[in-house]
C-alpha cells in the first residue's frame, strides 16, 4: 500500500490533514503541515489543545513541533549591531517598550508591571520613521521599568555611538545621549514653547504605536501561557518572520 493510500484524514477544526506514514523519524505530520501548526500557533494563539484537535494529533506532539519550529527562525533574529547598522541609514528611529501578558505563575512579583497594571515580560521595540518595525530586544520580566530594559540591552549606548537619534517617551527619562524625550511637568505649567515641542514629539512617536500594533497582530503575543524562558524564543521567531514577510513583500 502507498503512503497516500496509508494516510488517513483527521477531523475536527479548520485543519483537516492527512497523517502521514512516510515522514522521517515516525512523525505524525509531514514539514509542510507543522509548518502550517506552528503558523496558527503564533498568528492566531491557538492553544496546543486546539491545534491537537485540529491536527488529529496529541498534545504533547504539537508541543515537540512547536518547540522544535520555532527554535529555527529565533536562532537567525537580528542582533542589535546588525538592528543599529540598519537603523543609520534612517533619519531617525522611535524606541519604546510593551509589555506581553502572561498567566501568572507562583514567583509572579518579578513580572507584575505597576504601569501596566497586570503580569507580563517586557520587550523594547525600535521602529523606523515610518513605523515599520526594525528590531525587538529579548525579554524581561514585567517589573522592569523601561528605561532599565534599554540600558540593560544596551540600546542606548549603541545609538548614541552610531550618533543615531531616537525618540522616546517620558519612560526614558535620563537616558540622554541621543535619546530624545518630552519635557517633563504638568501641561498647564510648561510654557508655550515646550508645549509645542511636546506636541510634535508626540506626533513622531506615535507612528511608534504601528511598530507595536504589527507585533501584536502576531496574537499569540497577546496572551502568552508558556513558560516565561521560552518567550524570547517566541518573540524572537515571530521577529524573524515578520521581517521575512515585509522584505519578500
Amino acid at each position: 500500500m502507498t503512503a497516500a493510500a496509508k494516510g488517513a484524514h483527521a477531523g475536527g477544526g479548520p485543519y483537516r490533514c492527512t497523517v502521514r506514514c512516510d515522514t522521517p523519524n515516525w512523525r505524525r505530520l509531514g514539514t509542510d503541515r507543522q509548518a502550517l501548526l506552528v503558523l496558527a500557533h503564533l498568528r492566531c494563539g491557538h492553544t496546543y489543545a486546539q491545534l491537537a484537535a485540529g491536527f488529529g494529533i496529541s498534545v504533547s506532539t504539537v508541543c515537540r513541533y512547536v518547540s522544535e519550529a520555532v527554535e529555527l527562525p529565533a536562532a537567525l533574529a537580528p542582533g542589535l549591531a546588525e538592528a543599529v547598522r540598519a537603523a543609520s541609514r534612517k533619519a531617525f528611529v522611535i524606541l519604546d517598550g510593551t509589555l506581553l501578558p502572561i498567566d501568572r505563575i507562583a514567583a509572579d512579583r518579578p513580572f507584575y508591571s505597576g504601569k501596566h497594571k497586570k503580569h507580563g515580560m517586557n520587550v523594547q521595540v525600535l521602529a523606523d520613521p515610518a513605523g515599520r518595525l526594525l528590531w525587538v530586544s529579548p525579554a524581561l520580566p514585567g517589573a522592569v521599568h523601561d528605561i532599565r530594559a534599554a540600558r540593560e540591552h544596551g540600546i542606548i549606548d549603541a545609538l548614541t555611538e552610531a550618533g543615531i537619534r531616537c525618540w522616546a517617551d517620558k519612560g526614558y527619562q535620563g537616558a540622554r545621549g541621543t535619546i530624545r524625550v518630552p519635557y517633563r511637568g504638568r501641561w498647564e505649567q510648561l510654557s508655550a514653547g515646550r508645549q509645542e515641542v511636546n506636541r510634535a514629539h508626540a506626533q513622531i512617536r506615535a507612528l511608534g504605536e504601528q511598530a507595536m500594533a504589527t507585533l501584536k497582530t502576531w496574537r499569540l503575543l497577546c496572551k502568552l501561557r508558556c513558560s516565561t524562558t521560552r518567550i524570547t524564543d517566541l518573540v524572537m521567531a515571530v521577529l524573524v518572520l515578520h521581517l521575512t514577510c515585509s522584505n519578500e513583500g
